[in-house]
């Protein structure tokens, strides 16, 4: 981010983990939901576990909010069903994800997804987080207008580059 975080939303994330239908891999690692707050547990601190699936308290995150995200952040709670995405990096430890961050902005979100070995989850958004979202971005969003900016021409009537057209029409 190139602005620095205004206000910041502490959360927990709750992950399961199910036995896997693979050769290849064991289990199966998913974020199910991001709690408003944070409870008095260690990170991967088991909730329930049955036959095939487990499920854990993964830690806690800062969900940062930055003022020149505000029309991300109005567009996901303007969608009808807000989403913050938890994104889990392959760990080394007893656990085989660490927790790397939680997002309210469907960009960052999104652009986790592309590169590595991340595992990026979207889960809904709890509605005590949801009015946090909506009134930092009532107290902070200004509207940009859409500014076109206009073709530089001189470059494409250089020398050089009448020269380069001329020998491609030859």
């Amino acid at each position: 981010m190139n602005s620095p975080a205004l206000a910041s939303i502490h959360v927990g994330v709750v992950v399961e983990r199910r036995k896997a239908k693979s050769p290849w891999q064991d289990f199966l690692y998913r974020p199910i939901s991001v709690l408003a707050g944070v409870p008095a547990a260690p990170p991967w601190t088991t909730i329930s576990a049955e036959e095939n699936l487990t499920t854990f308290y993964a830690g806690d995150a800062m969900i940062e909010l930055h003022r020149t995200e505000t029309a991300n952040y109005r567009d996901n709670l303007a969608s009808g069903a807000p989403l913050l995405w938890v994104i889990l990096r392959p760990g080394s430890g007893a656990v085989e994800f660490d927790l790397l961050s939680v997002t309210a902005d469907p960009a960052e979100g999104e652009a986790l997804t592309g590169a590595g070995n991340d595992l990026v989850e979207s889960v809904p958004m709890p509605d005590a987080i949801q009015e946090i979202v909506q009134n930092f971005v009532a107290a902070h969003h200004v509207e940009q207008s859409f500014f076109r900016r206009e073709r530089d021409r001189s470059a494409s009537q250089s020398p050089a580059c009448r020269a380069a057209g001329s020998e491609d029409e030859a």
